[in-house]
């Protein structure tokens, strides 16, 4: 670990936001209704980290969308574990009975835990889950999965993860969804990024992620004014 590394904190970090600051990226954003579903990483789980809030990702939007609309309605469904089927066939009732504006979507991460991963289907259920939410009428967010996302025992790893994050990617562009690109962040370097378990980030990743989600937003924004 840098020396950098260690001293870092919310407050010090490039990449991270100040929630006040945050708001004023978000002023006059039209999302009263956010919601997320999907797996672990849609939940924002991870270990925590010294300097930094013990907050997951979608709730750190959620509390900058509640300072700019106070009345926010905040769902999230995920669940450990959910592959991308798991999800349409468990959470999708929900969120259509919440009637979002802004929803984030997974990207098939545990759908790679088995030792072939069916792409054709991964890609007919991300495809499903893009169009399902579509249809709400919400606004989408995505984001792909980071280089330092890396599993032991699956020696094409790195591949398997590339060629998910290209199906995000392609299903984003469809949908008009904003997308976070993970894959090569910069902190994808930091050697305290991951939480123990070696897969979810820390806090202080679910900080960065946070404030990437939030820039994207802002620049959605910026492009309908």
């Amino acid at each position: 670990m840098t020396a950098t590394a260690r001293i870092l904190t919310e407050e010090s970090d490039p990449f991270c936001l100040p929630p006040a600051r945050a708001a004023e990226l978000l002023a006059g954003a039209p999302w009263r209704r956010f919601a997320a579903v999907g797996d672990s990483l849609s939940a924002g789980t991870g270990d925590p980290s010294p300097g930094y809030a013990t907050l997951g990702w979608p709730d750190r939007v959620a509390d900058v969308l509640r300072r700019v609309h106070p009345d926010l309605a905040y769902l999230n469904t995920a669940e450990t574990g959910a592959t991308t089927a798991g999800t349409l066939a468990a959470q999708a009732d929900r969120l259509a009975a919440f009637g979002p504006d802004l929803v984030h979507l997974p990207c098939g991460a545990n759908d790679l835990f088995r030792a072939a991963p069916d792409f054709p289907a991964i890609e007919r259920d991300l495809r499903r889950l893009f169009a399902l939410a579509a249809g709400t009428g919400a606004q989408l967010t995505a984001f792909t999965l980071g280089s330092a996302f890396v599993v032991p025992g699956f020696p094409d790893w790195p591949d398997r993860v590339r060629r998910v994050n290209a199906l995000t990617r392609g299903l984003a562009r469809e949908h008009g969804a904003v997308l976070v690109d993970m894959w090569d962040h910069p902190v994808n370097s930091r050697p305290d990024l991951l939480s123990a378990d070696r897969i979810h980030f820390a806090m202080s990743g679910q900080a960065v992620l946070a404030a990437e989600v939030v820039r994207g937003l802002a620049g959605l924004l910026a492009a309908r004014r």
